[in-house]
């Protein structure tokens, strides 16, 4: 029985953490939390969603801007975070909607796929 998602993990280039913290941490207000000793030195590092996580990993020659692969962030107050991605100059495409959410979807500077979405009232 899967009883539900501990994480998903996206990939940097190898030797961009601080730039992915710089996004991640920073823009996107993420907290980091220590990954294990026994992983430390492979690189990357991880974050702290809700009762979730997301491991930022690192790899070399992978191209994550040619796919539509991405994780979800349930948000609150959608036209905050659209507010607080433009003025970063991050383009944000509202895409196709679907019924009682609003959602848009944006990429890191590393092209990974990211959207944003909230319950709407309607």
């Amino acid at each position: 029985m899967i009883l539900g998602i501990h994480h998903a993990q996206i990939t940097i280039p190898k030797g961009e953490e601080d730039k992915a913290r710089e996004f991640y941490c920073g823009v996107l207000r993420l907290k980091e939390i220590p990954k294990p000793a026994e992983l430390a030195g492979r690189g990357g590092f991880w974050l702290e969603v809700g009762d979730r996580q997301v491991h930022i990993g690192t790899e070399v020659g992978v191209d994550p801007g040619r796919s539509k692969a991405h994780v979800a962030y349930r948000v609150a107050d959608l036209e905050q975070w659209r507010a607080r991605l433009s003025e970063r100059r991050i383009d944000v495409s509202d895409g196709i909607q679907i019924p009682g959410t609003r959602r848009f979807e944006f990429r890191d500077p590393f092209g990974n796929r990211i959207e944003f979405l909230e319950q709407s009232d309607s």
